[in-house]
């Protein structure tokens, strides 16, 4: 996370970019700009031009595919570690070498290809769309089960997330200009995308080389994913014999290997959830995630279920395992404690951040009126925002209301809410690359724990609307940058945004009805970390500190100071110091998962971080797309398993919910 002391990307624009604050003037003035004010320049020097192939409905349509694929592996490994893994870069790759392909086969493709514009437009749509699972489905909806045992309906599950995700994608439209036509910031993964769009369209020699480690992997993957299901298809189709003779096939390797030498005592790593997990699900995730995360989660893991586990067993404060009632119970509340000050006073420490953007909010809403703008029929119109805002927040107001019951002005006050919180989480995501998702929820379930502490389903359902909406609207803007260096045209993006948001509604709600079934909750299947966090939050205001197991308000405390320190570290620690210590995110985490799902996360973890050190280009080249294809291989595999053997029951139970089965 950079400093905030660190120069905003206004300041060091290179020469002959007008003064900083002078655009900002002009957007107050009511005379029309010079002609070779920035908006000119950008019309006149970067735009591709009105008639530029972008929107076409190849572009839209291979989006809505590539990310609706790709919101199934977000799902599912949000629900497996709580993290969200990055979509717009992978989906360029894959949609450029998809192209690439047919233009050897089909002459029309050759003639019309693939342009730049378009595969951007593309990647607007897969990544709305493979982001859906943060509109609540890895942490509001299991969290209300977990909290209430409420299993919500699929047009429920539906409408919900559309409503949220289309009002983070409508409240990005008056930020835009200011945020990137004015204070230029770098929003580096926009940046990153737009540079892989440039060198891929250049020389398309390395992205096919990408494109083909991808796939190579993702088969691999998808070997591991139907070893690992085995058992399940023979229970499904192959009969009771079958079923018992593979029934035991391993999700994890044999408990017997001691931790100490001489001890031997069966099941004791179970007892405790050591071991190796028969996925690379893991592993590919903590490649990705770096080193410092892995480590913390590998260290957090021993201390949980190494150290504190055996003596929560021994004093029967909770049960072996993970569990309802086993040592997961316990140790949430140390490490949501620690996540929740750690996340908290990072985001109040951006203060800065946080008065820049509640500032710049008139020169925004203000900057296409009063004035002959150059960019009007490029831009997208205010009237986009207010006719979208109105429909989605008085949506999700409505729908509150009436599934939720959360009382009307409750919910208003949780679409203002999302508004100010966007417009902090666009900045932040702007100047540092990190979306504060898991601050905005918090912030939220603080503030209607104190205004509604006993009502979980308000907090919980409240908290998804400002958390969600901020994820949405960091990811527009994030995409706007690309589209900003490369001369699109944002209207049309935003259209494909919102297409995005249709595919991932359809495809993610049906899988994770499917998937996230409430025993696969209990058993450590599906941790759900990310909800964990949710429901311990929910659980405190609701029941009082009081209800808490034995010690745990004492660990709690811990765990927050711990988060404190650990905060204040990061920020004003030397990075070379900083890079030493544990990450809070990290060592919480670690609390609310299995042991073996730490591990194999800290084993990806160090393969990669030995790989750059060793082979840094190989690295750079190789390690995103080879841990993307594994990912995404066994996920789809896996889910395509669960699909065959539960779908056809779910297909029943939506036919009957709508009266077409009796």
């Amino acid at each position: 996370m950079k400093a905030e002391s660190q120069p905003d990307a206004a300041d060091a624009e290179p020469a002959g970019r007008a003064p900083p604050g002078a655009e900002a003037a002009n957007a107050l003035s009511p005379r029309a700009p010079p002609a070779d004010d920035p908006a000119h320049r950008w019309l006149r020097e970067v735009y591709q031009g009105d008639d530029a192939r972008q929107l076409t409905p190849r572009a839209i349509v291979t989006g809505m595919l590539i990310g609706g694929v790709m919101s199934i592996s977000n799902l599912y490994v949000g629900l497996k570690t709580g993290w969200g893994l990055g979509v717009t870069i992978t989906a360029c790759i894959i949609a450029f070498a998809v192209f690439k392909a047919l233009e050897v086969v089909i002459p029309a493709y050759r003639r019309v290809p693939f342009t730049i514009l378009e595969n951007y437009t593309m990647s607007s749509a897969a990544s709305a769309a493979g982001y859906m699972a943060s509109a609540g489905l890895v942490s509001a909806f299991p969290a209300l089960y977990l909290t209430t045992g409420r299993q919500l309906l699929w047009w429920e599950l539906m409408v919900w997330s559309g409503c949220v995700a289309s009002l983070g994608v409508f409240m990005a439209v008056p930020l835009k200009r200011q945020l990137i036509n004015v204070e230029q910031l770098p929003f580096p993964s926009g940046i990153a995308t737009a540079e892989t769009l440039r060198s891929m369209h250049s020389s398309g020699a390395e992205a096919m080389s990408k494109a083909k480690s991808l796939l190579g992997a993702a088969i691999f993957g998808g070997v591991v994913g139907a070893w690992k299901k085995v058992g399940d298809i023979a229970a499904a189709f192959g009969g009771k014999e079958a079923a018992e003779t593979y029934s035991k096939w391993p999700y994890q390797l044999p408990d017997g290997i001691p931790l100490a030498p001489g001890e031997r005592p069966a099941g004791w790593l179970s007892k405790y959830t050591f071991g190796f997990e028969g996925s690379l699900i893991m592993v590919a995730a903590g490649a990705i995630m770096g080193i410092r995360v892995g480590a913390s989660l590998l260290f957090g893991a021993l201390i949980y279920w190494g150290v504190i586990g055996p003596w929560l067993i021994n004093h029967q404060i909770t049960d072996p395992g993970y569990g309802r009632h086993g040592v997961n119970y316990w140790t949430l509340w140390p490490s949501t404690a620690m996540m929740v000050t750690a996340g908290l006073l990072s985001f109040a420490m951006r203060w800065r951040t946080i008065v820049r953007a509640l500032q710049n909010l008139v020169h925004a809403m203000s900057s296409a009126e009063g004035r002959r703008d150059p960019l009007s029929h490029v831009e997208v119109p205010a009237s986009w925002f207010v006719a979208g805002t109105l429909i989605a927040g008085t949506a999700c107001v409505l729908f509150g209301h009436f599934v939720f019951e959360i009382t009307w002005y409750m919910g208003i006050l949780a679409v203002l809410l999302s508004f100010v919180l966007s417009i902090v989480a666009a900045r932040a995501t702007g100047e540092t690359d990190v979306t504060p998702i898991g601050a905005m929820g918090k912030i939220t379930q603080l503030m209607y724990g104190v205004i509604a502490p006993s009502n979980v389903t308000t907090n919980l359902m409240t908290a998804s609307i400002t958390a969600g909406s901020a994820s949405h609207s960091a990811d527009l803007l994030t995409d706007l940058k690309s589209g900003y260096l490369l001369g699109g045209n944002p209207r049309k993006q935003l259209i494909s945004q919102l297409f995005g948001v249709l595919a991932g509604t359809i495809v993610s709600v049906p899988v994770y009805l499917i998937v996230a079934r409430p025993e696969k909750f209990e058993s450590g299947e599906l941790p759900a970390p990310a909800a964990r966090v949710w429901q311990g939050m929910a659980e405190l205001f609701k029941d009082g500190i009081q209800n808490l197991p034995e010690y745990a308000i004492e660990a709690a405390i811990i765990g927050g100071v711990l988060g404190i320190l650990l905060a204040l570290a990061d920020e004003f620690l030397p990075a070379n110091v900083r890079r030493w210590l544990p990450s809070a995110t990290g060592l919480g985490i670690a609390g609310v998962v299995p042991a073996y799902n730490s591990l194999m996360m800290f084993l990806g973890a160090a393969a990669a971080w030995m790989l750059a050190k060793q082979r840094p280009a190989l690295d750079a080249k190789y390690t995103v797309a080879v841990a993307s294809g594994l990912i995404a291989g066994e996920t789809l595999v896996a889910v395509g398993i669960i699909l065959a053997i539960e779908g056809p029951g779910m297909v029943r139970e939506i036919a009957r919910s709508l009266g077409l089965a009796g």
